[in-house]
């Protein structure tokens, strides 16, 4: 039992999970150093400030344009061949980038088809890596894990810069560029090294396309995970303005870029120590007190950085933006890896992170603006009390204590027995299960079909009805329709143990003698 408890508190004593954790760090190293060159070497190739900009631009596109599509394949594929494969995609890149440096043949459209290119790679290949750590640590460690990897992040963050200029100093763009591709091959053999158990599913593999589709409707209608996707937006959009506007800051504060590194690494420093307390305060507190701790947090940073000229006060300012930005938002990934169920995990988190940078891209826009025409403090107040007053807004959002969900399949639903030979791609289908109603339990009824409705269609029904027989006011019907055999197979098994109430209500309020009546109709001409 005792070492039960050490493996369900410290990620790090599971040996599968330090290996691809500590290889995913010097992965995140090289990274920092790779953006780090990429700007440099575009500074130098050219003094265009708008070409100079997008290689910023071509790093962050790829989030927007592709972390579903990894979400997605993460959810449908072998996560460890997809994570393997991702990482000799970036390998290669890197690698071609490195040569065609040093040979001197580098341009900047080159430059910012090689960033996009690795950029692209990485945003496939972290919904893979996140949505593995539930498959490697058990379901009490996740905070803890989550914590781990944002303290790896944000030491990459921190230090990774100071490296990536030192190593372009002293011998170059190239090989700053080759340490980069070195970086991915320690992740590489973890990877080889790791033999995850096979994960099994009953469930029929989706298309591409559908199963997108599906992850965006499964957390539109998952009230848990909704709540995180507009926290993690309302939390992102003022939270920006100490990214983006940190610069202008260190300018104002009549420093360089030495200043612009100390505010950095006092940020780097408060996130490290948020990702580090997080993981152990979850564990004695739930996530919603802790977001409202980073909210102030971050408030706080904000009104600091704006309202000072003092250099260390304006560190002490950066550090609280960088705790309560890694509290905020490592408890909603912890958060979004407990309340989402194994099939839709990666996509839920892919989903999370496009609706928290999404929203961060725009406060950029937003705040940068605003610094232009009123300033940079008036820029900061601003983002300081939309970040208040977006928290006491979104304290009607609370987090879920996603710890004691019980998302595991409910496993009561089995194939029907058919008349009709039917192929996974038949359809479409109409469903229809007839209840009887008592009076007496009409409301109660009413109130379980309206849970029943936002079930069925997080889990994939469509023109979902509740009818009532105008001859036999008992008779009630329920009818959704799906696009095919197959996707009917997929939403009865999507159920969980969290539904069951709903499930066994709708069974105790029926009056008939025998369960309630489903039928099936496949469309006529279709065999």
């Amino acid at each position: 039992m005792a070492e039960t408890t050490q493996l369900a508190r410290s990620p790090l004593t599971i040996p599968a999970f330090r290996d691809l954790w500590m290889a995913n760090m010097l992965s995140n190293f090289g990274s920092q150093i790779q953006t780090v060159a990429a700007a440099w070497l575009m500074a130098s190739m050219t003094s265009s400030a708008q070409l100079i900009a997008l290689v910023q631009t071509s790093v962050a596109l790829p989030i927007v344009f592709f972390i579903l599509v990894g979400g997605a394949l993460a959810d449908m594929l072998d996560r460890r061949l997809m994570m393997l494969v991702s990482q000799l995609f970036m390998l290669a890149t890197a690698t071609a980038l490195a040569w065609l440096t040093l040979a001197g043949l580098m341009t900047p459209l080159l430059l910012l088809m090689f960033t996009f290119l690795i950029s692209a790679g990485g945003s496939l290949n972290n919904p893979a890596w996140h949505g593995s750590v539930r498959d490697i640590v058990p379901r009490a460690s996740i905070s803890r894990a989550v914590g781990l990897n944002s303290t790896s992040i944000n030491l990459a963050r921190t230090l990774g810069p100071a490296i990536g200029g030192a190593i372009v100093g002293l011998a170059g763009v190239a090989v700053a560029f080759f340490v980069n591709a070195v970086s991915y091959l320690s992740l590489i053999i973890a990877l080889l090294r790791w033999k995850p158990a096979p994960r099994a599913s009953a469930i029929p593999r989706e298309r591409l396309l559908n199963a997108m589709a599906t992850g965006i409707r499964y957390a539109m209608m998952a009230p848990p995970i909704r709540a995180v996707l507009m926290r993690g937006a309302i939390s992102g959009f003022s939270a920006s303005a100490a990214f983006a506007l940190m610069p202008v800051v260190a300018r104002q504060l009549g420093g360089g870029p030495f200043l612009l590194g100390i505010l950095l690494g006092a940020f780097g420093l408060g996130a490290i120590v948020g990702a580090t307390a997080s993981g152990r305060l979850r564990e004695t507190r739930p996530a919603e007190t802790l977001v409202r701790a980073a909210v102030v947090a971050l408030g706080g940073g904000l009104a600091l950085l704006g309202a000072t000229s003092f250099m260390p006060v304006a560190a002490i300012g950066a550090a609280c933006c960088g705790l309560g930005w890694v509290l905020a938002h490592s408890s909603f990934n912890a958060t979004v890896q407990l309340a989402a169920p194994h099939w839709v995990s990666s996509r839920a988190l892919a989903l999370y992170q496009t609706a928290t940078f999404g929203a961060m891209a725009a406060g950029s826009w937003f705040f940068g603006m605003i610094a232009e025409n009123a300033g940079v403090s008036s820029a900061l107040f601003a983002a300081a009390a939309l970040q208040i007053l977006g928290g006491a807004f979104a304290f009607r959002l609370r987090l879920p204590v996603a710890e004691t969900l019980n998302l595991e399949p409910l496993g009561r639903w089995s194939p029907p027995q058919l008349d009709i030979e039917v192929a996974d791609a038949d359809g479409p289908l109409v469903v229809q299960i007839e209840y009887r109603i008592a009076e007496a339990d009409v409301a109660e009824f009413r109130t379980a079909m309206t849970e029943r409705e936002r079930i069925r269609r997080r889990d994939g029904a469509r023109g979902w009805t509740l009818w009532r027989d105008l001859h036999d006011r008992s008779l009630w019907i329920e009818s959704y329709r799906v696009r095919d055999w197959a996707d009917y197979v997929r939403h009865n098994m999507r159920r969980t143990q969290e539904d069951v109430s709903n499930v066994d209500a709708l069974i105790r309020l029926h009056s008939g003698p025998d369960q309630p009546l489903i039928r099936r109709y496949l469309r006529a001409g279709t065999d």
